[in-house]
């Protein structure tokens, strides 16, 4: 999955559609024998999620040409062998300015961070608080309406995981789950709000996003990244 997902990054560029793009993903996570989790999933009517600028996760592909400066969200799930796995990146289109980078070297770390607190025994609030210490130190907004999330043989399971919490609190992760951190950060105001569409989720203030995302296995000693 990890490889798709780097396939597809790497075909970013100024002139290209999301729906091209959605169609290079669900031509690769067909060729590596799997198929794409997210297509007709609830209705959902595409194999690729690709969020741009301040759309915050699960923009549908189609028409839009990505320019230059814009950045854009790909979130993408494949079913393999009965299982799921999910994962997204933020990736510039071209050259961006210096903040909106910070904005993706924070997210992306914010992600590591999370994934750190990861072992059997640590507790949900561990993961969020380190999420959140991160994201707020350098300004940035956590998004408090969308989380992560468990997965296995569906999309989503439980538990919820949010990005924000406090240490020691919460459910105890137990060796053998699976789930999904993926940080979401705005450069304003955390709010967000869903479009007609009833797909795509955009900040509030018109401010730029950015989602990270991993599928993580809980071991005894740790973790271990699936999507890698």
């Amino acid at each position: 999955m990890g490889e798709v997902l780097r396939a597809v990054a790497a075909a970013v560029k100024p002139g290209i559609t999301t729906g091209e793009l959605n169609a290079l993903a669900e031509k690769l996570i067909r060729a590596a024998g799997g198929e794409p989790s997210f297509l007709g999933y609830k209705g959902y009517p595409a194999s690729l999620c690709t969020s741009v600028n301040e759309e915050v996760v699960h923009a549908i592909p189609g028409e839009r040409i990505l320019r230059q400066g814009d950045i854009i969200g790909l979130d993408i799930g494949m079913r393999y062998q009965g299982f799921c796995t999910d994962t997204a990146v933020t990736v510039p289109v071209g050259v961006i300015d210096q903040e909106t980078t910070k904005l993706l070297s924070v997210t992306k770390e914010a992600l590591n961070r999370g994934i750190a607190q990861v072992r059997a025994g640590a507790r949900l609030g561990d993961i969020g608080a380190a999420i959140q210490r991160i994201i707020e130190k350098n300004g940035f907004g956590v998004v408090r309406d969308l989380v992560g999330h468990g997965i296995g043989k569906e999309v989503h399971e439980e538990p919820q995981i949010p990005n924000y919490g406090k240490e020691g609190m919460g459910m105890v992760l137990q060796e053998g789950m699976v789930i999904c951190l993926e940080p979401m950060v705005t450069r304003g105001n955390y709010e967000v709000t869903l479009e007609p569409d009833g797909w795509t989720v955009i900040t509030k203030d018109g401010s730029k996003s950015a989602h990270f995302e991993h599928t993580i296995a809980v071991l005894s000693s740790g973790f271990e990244i699936l999507t890698k």
